[in-house]
């Protein structure tokens, strides 16, 4: 779930001495005396006050870059996940169209498009979100790293496309060998099943190669490069091709090293960060 923007946050945008700004007109002063009481409201729980006062904000200052978030979040803040009712989808909606005007307004307000992203996929909506996401990777103008974390989501979707099928009980049976037991992967009866399925994979791998291409030290794409072809693993024994089997274990396996290997560098960075922390007054 995603949290409520701080109140403090609200207020703090706002708390600007008016010595640091232009002079406002009394319409942007009352506009941001409006900011400030729909962040009370929104501190108190009383979202559609706060939604309402921000709205009201945004009226008297068409300019405001602030004020459309306001207003998204506070719709947001509405939104109960995981309930598939009409009127809370429609609240979602409704939210995901305010972050999109807020968002425009500013391009490069992340909690606004990150907040896209979750609400699409809180309403399962995957249409709308291959296409937020596939308008992200196309833009040129956007840092190879932003793109590439989009082309990781797109390509998770499809893993678990995947995986869902793989790792159905019926598609799966315990085989002794040399007294250990191991999971044999069967292919399902229905060949269409077999080949959604294999379609994902062969998508996800596809997408993924681009995210590490963007960004070859993300270790959210490497972790789901070395997922997929360990899908791919999968339906190869499916098809009993030891040799593509044989192929993508190799593969994964380079892949499952090279995230260690990336995982292990944001360890030992953290780690450094923490001890480069001033030490705490008394």
């Amino acid at each position: 779930m995603m949290r409520m923007i701080p109140v403090a946050a609200l207020l703090l945008l706002f708390a600007v001495p008016a010595l640091c700004q232009t002079e406002l007109t009394p319409r942007q002063i009352e506009s941001k005396n409006e900011i400030n009481e729909g962040a009370r409201a929104y501190k108190a729980g009383k979202f559609d006050e706060a939604q309402q006062r921000f709205e009201r904000a945004l009226e008297l200052d068409p300019e405001s870059r602030n004020a459309p978030f306001f207003i998204a979040r506070a719709i947001h803040s509405k939104f109960k996940p995981n309930l598939d009712a009409p009127e809370n989808i429609a609240i979602a909606r409704a939210a995901i169209a305010a972050y999109h005007r807020a968002f425009n307004s500013d391009l490069t307000n992340d909690e606004a498009y990150n907040a896209i992203v979750y609400l699409y996929g809180q309403i399962k909506d995957e249409a709308g979100l291959r296409q937020w996401l596939m308008a992200r990777v196309a833009d040129l103008g956007v840092p190879a790293f932003k793109r590439a974390q989009a082309y990781t989501l797109m390509a998770s979707e499809e893993w678990n496309c995947s995986y869902t099928i793989t790792e159905r009980k019926e598609h799966k049976a315990v085989v002794i060998f040399r007294g250990r037991a191991t999971i044999k992967y069967l292919k399902p009866k229905d060949e269409a099943e077999f080949q959604q399925a294999k379609q994902c994979a062969e998508r996800g791998m596809e997408l993924v190669e681009q995210a590490v291409g963007l960004d070859a030290a993300s270790l959210q794409a490497w972790s789901y490069k070395t997922n997929i072809l360990l899908e791919l693993v999968k339906l190869a024994e499916m098809e009993e091709n030891e040799l593509l089997k044989s192929d993508y274990q190799r593969q994964s396996a380079e892949a499952q090293r090279r995230t260690t290997e990336l995982s292990e560098q944001e360890k030992q960075k953290a780690e450094g960060q923490a001890n480069q922390s001033p030490p705490l007054q008394r």
